[in-house]
C-alpha cells in the first residue's frame, strides 16, 4: 500500500464529505426557515454514519447544530 496515496485520497473523500454536507445541511435549513418548520432559534441533533461496505466499517459521529 502506498501511504502518501491512501492518505491523499482519504482527504480528498473527507473534504467532498464536509462541503457537500455542510451545503446540504444549509440548504434544508433555509427551506425550513421558509416553510415555517424553524424558527430560527433551534438547537437540531445530527448524526453523521461513515460506511465502507467492503470492509464492513462503520462509523458514526453525534453531534448538535445550534442555528443561534
Amino acid at each position: 500500500m502506498d501511504e502518501e496515496i491512501f492518505n491523499m485520497t482519504i482527504r480528498k473523500f473527507l473534504k467532498e464529505v464536509g462541503v457537500t454536507a455542510q451545503r446540504e445541511i444549509e440548504t434544508a435549513v433555509r427551506e425550513a426557515l421558509r416553510g415555517g418548520r424553524l424558527q430560527g432559534t433551534e438547537k437540531l441533533g445530527a448524526t453523521m454514519t461513515l460506511e465502507i461496505g467492503s470492509l464492513r466499517f462503520t462509523h458514526v459521529v453525534n453531534g448538535q447544530i445550534d442555528l443561534a
